[in-house]
């Protein structure tokens, strides 16, 4: 077969203007082409011959030369400036649109201007599309007749490779590729770039956090022992207070200066219309439930990373009413104002469920209500022993009441809550009586001592040891754990109260009282080793004998806290400048709570405190802010005992 390649040369020119017109063709012959049109190179191994073609016999002699010669049959010897296409090859081909006139639409145009149909700004900026529209339309009628001259041109075995211009060709490489992609798409093909379906159900976040802590100790704080470190005892083998060590105790006259880091990231997972889940991964020096701060200065070390929250929910939804069920490890479900008795970082282990109806328009009661275990006993305890203990298992029962109001245009809005917490398994009792040879035998209350703690809450001996010869009748071997000396039953309210007439800044008033009804003055005074007042002088006037039995101090401790604050500013940070301050005051009895859980900042964490509070943040970023606090508390009751702490954070969120 062969290949034909034709040239496209400028529509210039005419039959009569081209030197090439002396060549004659005999009348029987098929029609030639166009004289100043480049004709077919035939390429080497085609059917045809390649040497130049023979002169016909028509032909006068004055003629043969220049026709054996000619440049339009040698492409070796074709001259540099090819001759013109005629401007027969350049006329519209059969069926194709007229080329639009630009005179023709242009004086149309004025004419309406001149009427007043049209303004002269709308007519120039006419005008300028119709030479536009008319330059593109000149450009395909070229390229269109181009085409048609080639495919004339061509045998049927020739393959004709045309010059198309580029606007052209970049018009069907858009074309073409349009429709692949539409092709793909409807047929399910993997589209470049596009991430695998399950991706999608995944919302992932995280924040950074960095912090400067400094714990300041004014002077006159009690360092002669007064504040054991009951978590420590309990953490590790038991203490013997009959020996000559001195217990773990509290720093309570050194200043310490920390540097903090925070890091956390999770993601929340849409399953279908009605189930969620989400988990997240958090710092932290130790498996504290209050804190995920990591303490820099580890030479170097790698920190470790535990798991913050993992849970399952199920939630269902119409236009008034609104029903979740979660289980796993969860935020705090219940509305709060404060963290006097659940610290903010402080995860839920167990089951709750929540369900919110609005009866009016601004007025939506709730309710919120779960079952959270604490501590499960041990398979196998005691380790050391073939009897076992009967379980000891811990467990948190709650509910809340409350009701979410909305006022006109969002002027005035508030949020109460009443809860009540049942701690079930939690106060500590005395163990059958035994004899400790060793720091390893298990007393059968063991298991009572709290698995975290911090500080404030008043503590018992957990184990009976029977004074023995063995023992020095008392005096020895006196291998002792410690347990809440309270039964913890909390009722609480909180409540909080926004003003908006002054937006975006918003003023919030917010209050919460708690009470411990599990709480029994003279049962704990009974058997209180710590939170007592100090020993009274001797009488001088009473029996010698008797003023030389050891004497302790009242019990001070108490079963209630309060607090109020209030907060202004920007109720959110948003944009670069938005700020938000915060002063409040409280007010923490050494047993309204389980100290375990509450504030782990405030007066060093715990319970027995009462004090300010003042902060103020300011955003960097929508996504970047710094935080100022500080906390200056008191103890309530016990030893004196003071201090300060500062903290300033760099916060980010992604």
């Amino acid at each position: 077969m062969a290949v034909l390649l034709l040239a496209a040369w400028p529509l210039s020119g005419s039959p009569q203007d081209s030197p090439a017109t002396a060549t004659t063709v005999a009348a029987e012959d098929p029609p030639a082409p166009p004289a100043n049109a480049f004709p077919p190179v035939i390429l080497p191994g085609s059917d045809k011959a390649d040497a130049p073609a023979e002169p016909s016999p028509e032909t006068t002699a004055s003629d043969a030369p220049e026709a054996s010669t000619s440049p339009t049959l040698d492409p070796v010897l074709m001259s540099e400036e090819p001759p013109p296409i005629p401007s027969a090859l350049i006329g519209p081909s059969e069926g194709a649109e007229p080329t639009p006139t630009e005179s023709v639409v242009i004086n149309l145009i004025n004419r309406l201007v001149q009427r007043g149909v049209l303004t002269q700004g709308d007519a120039a900026e006419l005008i300028s599309q119709a030479e536009r529209d008319a330059a593109i339309a000149n450009q395909n009628a070229a390229a269109a007749s181009i085409l048609a001259a080639d495919a004339a041109m061509a045998t049927e075995t020739d393959v004709v490779v045309s010059h198309i211009p580029e606007p052209l060709k970049e018009q069907m490489r858009e074309e073409i590729k349009a429709e692949v992609l539409a092709q793909a798409r409807e047929e399910g093909w993997v589209e470049a770039g596009k991430m695998p379906d399950w991706v999608n159900h995944f919302e992932f976040f995280g924040d950074f956090r960095m912090r400067y802590q400094g714990e300041i100790f004014p002077e006159g704080n009690d360092t002669t022992g007064s504040f054991p470190n009951f978590h420590k005892i309990n953490s590790g083998d038991p203490f013997d207070v009959a020996g000559f060590d001195f217990s773990p105790q509290i720093n309570v006259d050194e200043e310490r200066h920390r540097f903090r880091l925070r890091t956390r990231i999770g993601a929340n997972v849409t399953m279908d219309k009605h189930f969620s889940a989400g988990f997240r991964l958090g710092t932290g020096n130790d498996n504290s439930p209050v804190t995920t701060n990591q303490t820099l200065s580890g030479n170097f070390n790698r920190y470790p990373i535990w798991l913050d929250r993992s849970f399952l929910k199920w939630e269902a939804n119409d236009d008034a009413t609104s029903l979740t069920f979660i289980t796993g490890r969860f935020d705090n479900p219940f509305f709060r104002v404060s963290e006097i008795q659940w610290d903010n970082d402080l995860g839920f282990d167990g089951f709750a469920l929540t369900l919110k109806h609005q009866l009016t328009e601004g007025i939506t009661p709730f309710f919120t209500g779960g079952i959270f275990p604490i501590f499960n006993t041990a398979f196998n305890f005691p380790d050391n022993m073939p009897d076992k203990y009967e379980s000891t298992d811990k467990w948190i029962y709650g509910m809340q009441f409350g009701v979410d109001l909305k006022g006109d245009q969002d002027d005035v809005n508030a949020k109460l809550g009443m809860a009540y917490y049942d701690f079930d398994n939690v106060q500590g009792e005395l163990s059958e009586p035994f004899i400790p040879f060793s720091t390893k035998d298990a007393g059968s209350t063991d298991n009572l001592r709290p698995s975290f703690a911090q500080k404030g809450n008043t503590y018992m001996p957990l184990r009976d040891i029977i004074p023995d010869p063995l023992n020095g009748f008392g005096t020895a071997m006196q291998y002792q754990y410690f347990g809440l000396a309270s039964d913890f039953n909390v009722i609480s309210y909180n409540g909080k109260i926004d003003l908006n007439f002054f937006e975006p800044i918003q003023i919030s008033l917010l209050g919460e009282f708690g009470k411990n009804l599990g709480f029994d003055q003279e049962e704990i005074d009974a058997i209180a080793v710590n939170n007592r007042g100090p020993i009274p002088a001797a009488d001088p006037e009473a029996d010698p004998a008797a003023a030389a039995i050891p004497e302790i101090g009242a019990f001070e401790g108490g079963n209630e806290a309060w607090m109020l604050a209030i907060q202004f500013g920007h109720s959110a940070f948003e944009k670069a400048g938005d700020w938000n301050a915060q002063f409040g005051y409280r007010y923490v009895e050494s047993d309204a709570y389980i100290d375990g859980f509450t504030d782990s900042d405030f007066g060093l964490g715990g319970t027995n405190v009462e004090g300010y509070t003042a902060s103020l943040g300011i955003a960097l970023s929508p996504s970047v802010n710094i935080n100022l606090r500080w906390m200056g508390s008191n103890e309530i009751a016990g030893p004196p005992l003071k201090s300060d702490v500062i903290i300033f954070d760099l916060n980010a969120s992604f």
